[in-house]
């Protein structure tokens, strides 16, 4: 019970094990202490030199012998102390650090994450991820999109899609979107910004929808199906063919 509390507490099983060993004798020879926690003379000197500059352990000299004893168990406090220290200490270096580690990533290259999603069910979740997922760069601002309506009127109800459309509204994203519709044009607003473009010349078979570092791009036929990638690179290309789009819509005839 005490050896697991200690590794809790940041020491390994094998330091606990000894620590714990030590207490319950005035000191002990590594002979003896290897045959007591069944762990080898060799890793037993490895395990007490870690203990030392824990401060968790001391040596002392018995009959011009070398054996070693534990501190106080009072000294486990000081040892937390110091742990805090340092792990604050990290915590201040990681701040400055991570912006360098970052800077270095996009000499190298970024690495997209990519997932697979199948089914209706995995649509709507890849939807709600791509949006309200805790792991967003941005909490509000513009997505950008490109759909079918007729296949995304096929697939979600009127419901659905007031309901999904309220969520981005109450959380203050803005979308703008290149879209095909058989019906007449949908029309904007102040939080919707629409282009349509001719379904027959420029059929649109699938659902792509942007926000942040992060694109969702559903199939919505039978076998619905799609990729969720998170990567800048790939958003900002969609976004800036998006308003190219849009722009080139908008312009006077």
């Amino acid at each position: 019970m005490f050896e697991q509390y200690l590794q809790k507490l940041g020491l390994s099983e094998r330091e606990a094990k000894v620590y714990v060993s030590l207490l319950q004798v005035d000191n002990s020879s590594v002979m003896d202490l290897a045959t007591k926690t069944k762990i080898n003379r060799t890793t037993a000197y490895l395990v007490l030199d870690v203990l030392m500059k824990k401060g968790l352990v001391s040596e002392t000299q018995i009959d011009k012998k070398t054996h070693y004893q534990a501190e106080s168990p009072e000294r486990l406090e000081t040892y937390v102390e110091t742990q805090k220290i340092v792990l604050e200490e990290q915590s201040r270096q990681l701040k400055d650090i991570i912006p360098q580690l970052k800077s270095i990533q996009r000499e190298i290259g970024e690495r997209p994450v990519v997932k697979y999603f199948e089914g209706r069910e995995g649509v709507i979740s890849a939807s709600n991820e791509l949006f309200f997922g805790g792991q967003n760069k941005e909490s509000s601002g513009l997505s950008y999109s490109v759909y079918d309506k007729d296949m995304v009127e096929e697939v979600f109800s009127e419901r659905e899609r007031l309901a999904y459309r309220k969520a981005k509204h109450d959380r203050g994203i803005r979308s703008k979107s290149v879209y095909t519709y058989k019906k007449e044009d949908y029309p904007e607003d102040g939080n919707l910004n629409r282009a349509k473009i001719d379904r027959d010349k420029y059929p649109v078979t699938c659902d792509i929808a942007v926000f942040g570092d992060k694109t969702r791009i559903s199939l919505l036929d039978k076998n619905f199906s799609g990729i969720f990638i998170q990567s800048q690179d790939l958003a900002d290309t969609i976004k800036s063919l998006v308003n190219y789009i849009y722009d080139s819509q908008k312009k006077p005839s």
